[in-house]
């Protein structure tokens, strides 16, 4: 069943790159499948992400345990997408996508939101109202109201039993229904997928194709390289059963450019295919998908020597470590959802002072770039998770 669901998936990717290659504008016709899908997946998302940190806080047993996860997790975390960062500003460096470039920024290019400093950003992981977040859909302050309600259940101990079991019940129903959700992924994956070939196709990618070019080998770079080498030695987990294993999650995040959509997939994938217990998932994969984004970081890396090549300005190497530290505080505080990397590059480029109309060159085919550090960031999430659980059952015995 999971090697023929993984083949239905595999064949709408290739499916979707055909029809949109055909069609053009007009596969455009079957973004209503993507649609469906994307709101489906938002159906479940809130509901998913509250149960199941709560039960992975609360399975925890004490608090002493939850702090060896969390630290173990961040740890995991904030190191490999430092290491991501390096491997990008490094790959900018090498290969110079910035350089001989004869385009000029679009005035009308599309540009992020104005965003705030990484400081307002972590307290606004804070709710002012739990209701309201969970609302909004706001996934940080969820995560972090579902933590403390979590050590709030452990605290109370036996007189909070029936909120525990309360939040157990809700989230083997979400589970069963993300899995009612998950056959309709190869659906999915064609609905999203095709349109955006289309739309794009070859002419709006061969004047930026160096660039896309060296985004894509870095990535495939860290996750071949960092995730095998983690998975091997402290995962005890061979590479290519953890890559096949994950395979589908990361289809389907380089379809929707979306960690937080990908969630359901990729606990799945993680729980069925990679044999990592439900609490460790429960804690980690949630956090994971918002605050641990190591393709993003590589590719803030490799944008912000295109920018600076192209403006002909040469990065001092303080200003190089302050784009790798900024890149990895600006990844905790930014939401996994699509275009989440142009606001963490408006904060990288302000740090070091280089033009923020230099976005407006990478713009046109951020979306293209997005759906492969999107792909990387959960594989990332789902190598954590193989680590963290290996390390619990070496604690335990």
């Amino acid at each position: 069943m999971k090697k023929r669901f993984l083949w239905q998936i595999l064949i709408a990717f290739i499916l979707a790159i055909i029809v949109g290659l055909l069609f053009g504008e007009n596969a455009s016709i079957v973004e209503p499948l993507g649609d469906l899908f994307l709101r489906l997946i938002q159906f479940i998302i809130v509901p998913l992400i509250l149960a199941t940190i709560i039960v992975g806080v609360t399975s925890a047993g004490n608090i002493k345990k939850l702090g060896r996860l969390g630290g173990k997790m961040m740890t995991y975390y904030l190191l490999t997408s430092f290491l991501a960062i390096s491997i990008g500003l490094l790959a900018g460096f090498l290969f110079s996508p910035g350089t001989g470039l004869d385009i000029v920024p679009e005035a009308g290019a599309e540009e992020p939101a104005e965003t705030v400093g990484i400081i307002d950003t972590l307290l606004n992981i804070v709710p002012t109202n739990p209701v309201e977040a969970l609302s909004n859909a706001d996934i940080l302050q969820i995560i972090f109201f579902a933590v403390f309600l979590g050590i709030g259940i452990t605290l109370v101990g036996e007189k909070a039993n029936p909120v525990k079991r309360f939040f157990d019940g809700l989230s083997e129903i979400m589970y069963k229904i993300t899995n009612i959700v998950m056959l309709l992924v190869p659906l999915g994956v064609f609905g999203l997928l095709a349109p955006i070939v289309g739309q794009y196709g070859l002419d709006v990618l061969m004047p930026l194709i160096k660039l896309i070019a060296v985004v894509y080998v870095g990535c495939i770079f860290h996750a071949v390289v960092t995730y095998s080498i983690a998975v091997k030695t402290l995962g005890k987990m061979n590479p290519l059963t953890f890559f096949k294993g994950i395979l589908p999650a990361a289809t389907v995040a380089y379809s929707t450019a979306s960690s937080s959509g990908t969630l359901p997939v990729t606990m799945k994938n993680t729980q069925e295919n990679l044999g990592v217990s439900k609490q460790t998932s429960s804690f980690t994969l949630p956090l994971g998908a918002t605050i641990n984004m190591d393709g993003t970081a590589l590719y803030q890396g490799v944008a912000v020597m295109f920018i600076a090549q192209y403006y002909g300005v040469e990065l001092t190497f303080a200003q190089i470590i302050m784009v790798a530290l900024v890149a990895t505080l600006a990844s905790i505080g930014t939401a996994g959802v699509p275009g989440a990397g142009l606001i963490m590059l408006t904060m990288v480029l302000t740090a070091v002072n280089l033009p923020l109309a230099g976005i407006a060159l990478i713009a046109s085919v951020d979306r293209i770039l997005d759906m492969m550090r999107t792909a990387v960031n959960i594989t990332g999430d789902a190598s954590a998770a193989v680590v963290i659980e290996a390390s619990e059952q070496k604690h335990m015995t």
